[in-house]
C-alpha cells in the first residue's frame, strides 16, 4: 500500500476502513542472517539499508519495548549538518542529504521542515569561531551564512538583544538544516524495512550474547534463543549494558537529557534556535507547541526522567534569551538517556568478537544522524568494512588518542 493524498481523501470519505497493518508482527525465527538490537531510528534504519543497499533479507529486528519507545520519540527533533571537524564533517553531510530524500524514498511523510538553523555567538572569540565553522562548512559542500545582528533582529525579533551579560553579536545559519517529526521517522523506516522482508519483533528484550570461540552465533531473548551470523548493538544509551553481555566495556556513560514542550502558539519561531552562552535551543512543533530543551543532567542515569535543578537551568537559558517566554505553559517534558563518550562522537565499528558489532556513543546528535548512522551500520555489518564518511568513528580511537573532540572540552564524557 502507498500513501498518497488521493488515498488519504478516500480514506477519509470512507470512514478510513481501508488502511492496512503499517508492518507485520511475526513471531521470531529460530534463525537469522543478521539481527539487529534496538528498534530505535538507527535500528530500524540499518535494518532497512540492509535490506535496500545490500539485498539481505533474512533480518530481524529486536526491540524490548515497542518499536520508537526510546530516544527516536523522546528528542527535540533537530536536523541539521553544522559540524565542524574532520570525520563528523563529511558524516552529517551525508545525513542530510539522505534526510533530504527521505520521505520520497520511504513513501512516508516524516515532515521533514528545512527551516533553517540558527547558532547565536556573543563575544568576539565566539564569533571568530562561528566564522571558521562556517567556512569548514562551506568547504565540505555544504551551506552556512554569517548574520549581522540587524538580519538577525528582522528574522528573529523576539530576542533579548539588550542583554548585557551576553549580548548578541550575530549568528551562524544553515538554511538546509531544520526538524522532522522524531516518531514518524521510526514508523517510516519501520514500515519501509517491513515490505522488504525484515521482521519487527517487538516485546523481545535481548537478555544474552552467545558466543563461541569468539566469534557471534545468536542472542538469548526473553522470547526464546534466536542464533545469527551477525549482530549489530543499536541500542543508544543501553549500549554499556548490552555489551556487557558479550563481555565488553565500552568508553561510554549514560546520561539523562530532559525536553520540553509548551502549550500550542500561533507561529512565532519560524527556525531552530540555539543560545551560544546557555545551551539552550527551541523551534517550533506543527502543533503549534514551542519544543526546547539544554544541558544533560550531568551525572549518570538510566532513567528516563530528569531533575527540577536542570529544568530551572534550562529555563533560566530560555528566559534570558526569549523573555517572551514567561507567558507560555509548559505541558509536559520528558528525557532521552544519552549514550555519552569521551570525545562527543560516536562509535560505528567492528568489535573484538568477529561478527558483533556496535553502533553507539551518539550524545547530542543522534536523531540528525538516523540515516547515515544506519547506511554506514549497514555497510559495515554487511561488508566488514567501514563506509568512507565513518571510517573516523572506530572504537579504538579512545586507546589510541586519534580523537574527535568537536566541541573542544575535553575528555570527559558529561562535557559533551
Amino acid at each position: 500500500m502507498r500513501y498518497s493524498g488521493w488515498k488519504v481523501i478516500t480514506e477519509g470519505l470512507l470512514g478510513n476502513t481501508g488502511w492496512g497493518r503499517a508492518w507485520r508482527d511475526p513471531a521470531p525465527k529460530a534463525e537469522y542472517d543478521a539481527i539487529v538490537i534496538g528498534g530505535g531510528g538507527h535500528g530500524l534504519a540499518t535494518a532497512y539499508y540492509l535490506a535496500k543497499n545490500h539485498g539481505l533479507t533474512n533480518i530481524a529486528v529486536l526491540e524490548k519495548g515497542y518499536l520508537g519507545s526510546g530516544n527516536i520519540g523522546r528528542n527535540t527533533t533537530i536536523v541539521r549538518a553544522n559540524y565542524f571537524l574532520p570525520g563528523n564533517s563529511e558524516f552529517y553531510s551525508h545525513s542530510l542529504k539522505l534526510w533530504e530524500k527521505l520521505e520520497g524514498e520511504l513513501n512516508y511523510n516524516v515532515m521533514h521542515s528545512q527551516r533553517g538553523h540558527i547558532i547565536l555567538f556573543h563575544s568576539d572569540g565566539q564569533r571568530d569561531a562561528a566564522v571558521r565553522r562556517g567556512n569548514a562548512i562551506v568547504n565540505q559542500g555544504d551551506d552556512a551564512e554569517l548574520l549581522s545582528v540587524a538580519q538577525l533582529k528582522e528574522m528573529l525579533p523576539y530576542l533579548d538583544y539588550n542583554q548585557t551579560r551576553f549580548p548578541i553579536y550575530g549568528g551562524l545559519i544553515q538554511r538546509r538544516a531544520g526538524t522532522a517529526r522524531h516518531d514518524a521517522v521510526a514508523w517510516g523506516y519501520a514500515r519501509a524495512a517491513d515490505r522488504l522482508g525484515v521482521d519487527l519483533i517487538q516485546n523481545c528484550e535481548v537478555t544474552g550474547i552467545d558466543t563461541v570461540d569468539g566469534k557471534v552465533i545468536g542472542v538469548q531473548t526473553k522470547r526464546g534463543a534466536i542464533r545469527a551470523k551477525k549482530v549489530g548493538m543499536v541500542v543508544a544509551g543501553r549500549s554499556s549494558q548490552v555489551a556487557a553481555m558479550a563481555g565488553m566495556r565500552l568508553p561510554i556513560e549514560s546520561h539523562v537529557l530532559q525536553a520540553f514542550v509548551t502549550e500550542g502558539l500561533k507561529p512565532v519561531i519560524d527556525h531552530v534556535v540555539s543560545y551560544g552562552m546557555g545551551h539552550f535551543y527551541i523551534s517550533q512543533s506543527d502543533k503549534g507547541g514551542l519544543v526546547f530543551g539544554g544541558d544533560i543532567d550531568m551525572y549518570s542515569s538510566y532513567a528516563s526522567r530528569g531533575n527540577l535543578p536542570m529544568v530551572e537551568h534550562v529555563m533560566e537559558a530560555g528566559m534570558t534569551l526569549m523573555p517572551m517566554l514567561a507567558r507560555a505553559r509548559v505541558l509536559r517534558s520528558w528525557g532521552g538517556i544519552m549514550d555519552m563518550t569521551p570525545d562527543g562522537s560516536p562509535i560505528i565499528d567492528k568489535t573484538h568478537i568477529d561478527g558483533l558489532f556496535v553502533d553507539a556513543g551518539w550524545n547530542y546528535g543522534g536523531f540528525k544522524a538516523a540515516p547515515a548512522s544506519g547506511w554506514c551500520m549497514a555497510h559495515l555489518m554487511a561488508t566488514g568494512q567501514s563506509h568512507e564518511v565513518a571510517r573516523r568513528f572506530r572504537l579504538d580511537r579512545f586507546r589510541t588518542g586519534h580523537v574527535m573532540d568537536e566541541e573542544g572540552t575535553g575528555s570527559q564524557h558529561n562535557l559533551h
